[in-house]
Order: structure tokens, then sequence, then C-alpha cells
């Protein structure tokens, strides 16, 4: 969808300090050496025993505080999340509510997997757009994946899990960046990527197993090739982001040469070329691999914390333009395009 005056004016980010490399992780025999050299990924960070939510409520305070604007100025929270956040059948949104922005905001979780900042921003901009009067919208994301029910080093096919938390302030009224476009699609035909063999019934059955998307990808696979469904699905995949790409650059008026950076998800240097920078015909120096490949892939923050990242370090300016793509479990593939107005204050 086309936005001509949504506005991002707050950014906000927790990154850890700690980082594990992917040296040592390959010494403690966590991760195998062959990976190692054929993702040629650096290391990812890690939270140890702090929340999820704490983390959320840091990068949530940041964003507020470079915006200029107070909690009582928001219409609406919107919390992502990929994983485990606390106790079972408890909200994390409502940790920020009570320690931020109170009872009157409007607030709700995604589950919409690594695309869930990109849900957000489509649910934000519209309701923001809904009602005359409504001014700012608060979007968080955080996922700490240190459990016992969690490996990190083996979490997916060309990724390994950072820990992390993003925030976004949308606002309706001012901001140094404009939201020119979120386009989102399905591709139903590979639902059961991210599932694999694992029963929808009863809940809990795997309980105690470590959740691993490599192996339901694997399963997937071994499930539907006989049928010649799995490469088509996987080629599905590829022509929806391109698709997503082509609608949202559209929408923004403008053309792939066009843009200053791209930030996909933190996967390997082969999978962000192959998926991501040729298809765009742009080089791997645009895009923000060299970034992501210190940190691991962090859940639905990646391509926020990619562009906190190239604000704080003064690498987007006045008219530049920025692509933001992504992929989450259903399958859905989401882009969006910012377009730089100035220098944030606050850089």
């Amino acid at each position: 969808m086309r936005y001509a005056d949504t506005y991002i004016s707050g950014v906000g980010a927790f990154v850890p300090r700690t980082v594990v490399s992917v040296e040592k992780a390959v010494a403690k025999g966590w991760y195998p050496a062959e990976e190692a050299d054929l993702h040629n990924l650096a290391g990812a960070v890690v939270a140890g025993d702090l929340p999820a939510p704490e983390m959320a409520l840091h990068a949530a305070r940041s964003a507020l505080k470079r915006s200029g604007q107070a909690p009582g100025d928001l219409d609406l929270l919107l919390y992502a999340s990929t994983w485990h956040q606390g106790p079972d059948g408890w909200p994390p949104h409502s940790y920020l509510q009570r320690h931020l922005v109170g009872g009157d905001v409007l607030a709700t979780e995604i589950r919409q997997g690594c695309n869930g900042v990109f849900i957000g921003l489509e649910l934000a901009a519209g309701h923001l757009d809904a009602a005359p009067g409504r001014r700012a919208a608060l979007l968080v994301a955080a996922d700490n994946y240190g459990t016992p029910l969690m490996d990190r080093w083996r979490m997916g096919p060309g990724y390994i899990g950072g820990d992390a938390a993003s925030a976004l302030v949308l606002s309706k009224e001012t901001g140094f960046a404009r939201l020119t476009s979120v386009c989102t699609t399905t591709v139903t035909e590979a639902e059961e990527l991210h599932r694999g063999s694992e029963p929808l019934f009863p809940p809990g059955v795997t309980v105690g197993r470590k959740m691993s998307f490599a192996a339901r990808n694997e399963q997937f696979r071994q499930q539907v090739t006989s049928k010649g469904e799995a490469t088509a699905a996987l080629f599905k995949i590829q022509r929806a982001l391109m698709e997503v790409v082509e609608r949202a650059l559209d929408e923004s008026g403008i053309d792939a040469a066009d843009l200053t950076r791209v930030a996909f998800m933190n996967y390997s240097e082969e999978i962000v070329e192959q998926r991501c920078m040729a298809m765009l015909d742009l080089p791997m120096s645009r895009s923000t691999w060299d970034y992501g490949r210190t940190i691991g892939h962090c859940g639905a923050s990646d391509q926020v914390l990619s562009l906190d990242h190239l604000l704080t370090t003064g690498e987007l300016g006045p008219g530049d333009h920025m692509l933001m793509l992504g992929t989450g479990p259903g399958v859905t593939v989401s882009c969006a395009v910012i377009q730089m107005i100035d220098r944030p204050q606050w850089v």
C-alpha cells in the first residue's frame, strides 16, 4: 500500500554487548565448521538471561526519546515476537503498558514471525489514518533465543540466532523519514515449510524437543519432493519476493537503481546475494549484510536494527531511499520502502 503522510520519527535498538564469534562456536562444537565456511557469518549477539520484554522496553524508550514524543502521544502499541516472551498465557505488550505507555493505549502482540514489523507497519499506518486526531504509534520487536528449546547455532538453513530488540515510532505529523510503501503477500503452497511433519493437535506434543526450522525445512522437502511440489513452492517464494519489491518500488515512484541501501534478513552471504541483491541487480555493497553477519538473525528486528545502524553511522542522508525485505513463516513475503527527509537530530 502507498502511504503519503506516514513518517518515522524515532528508531530504537537494543543490541547486547556480548558477541559469541563463529570461531568460538566451532571450537566449542556448537556450530559445524562446514557451515561456517559455507555461510561466512561472523557471530551472534547473546543476551544471557535478560528477558525479551525488558530488551523491548529499552529499545522503545530510546525510540520515543529520539522521536521527541511522549508516551501520552501514542495511539497504538504493537509488539512483534517470534519466540517465547515469558510465561505462557501472558501478553508481553502488557509489560510495556505498565512500564512505559500506560493502559489507555491500544496494544496487542503480533505473531507473524520474522515479518512482524512489516505487518505492524501496515496495521499502524492504517490505524493512524482511520480517525482524525490519531498521531503516533509505537512498534517494537524483541526475542531472546537463549533457552533450552532453541539452538541458536542450528536454528535454520543459512543463519544463526541473535538476541536483540528494536523499535519504531510512526507519526502522522513529522519525522526524519517517510514511509512510502509497505507490501505483503503469502505463499500458501509453502505453509508446511516451517511446520514440517509436526502435528497441529494436541498442542504441546513436541514440548521438550528443540525447535529447528532447518529440520522442518528438510521434512517439508522429503514429504513433497515426490509430488514435485517443493521446488515449485520454493520458486514461488522467490517470485513473490520479486513481486512485492516491484510493487513497493512502483508505489514509491522509484527504480531499484535508486535505492541507497537494502536490508534483507541477516542470513548467509550467499542467500542475501542470490535471493535479494541479484534480484535487484545491485552490488552487495548496498546491502546491510556486513553488519547483519556480526549480530545474527534477530527475529523480527533485523531490518530495523540495520536502519538504526545506517543512521548512527551516517550512511543514510536526505533524499536516500532504503528498501527493507523479509520472509516469515506462512510463508509471508514483505517489503517496505522509506525515503529519508533529513538527518535525525539525535545522530
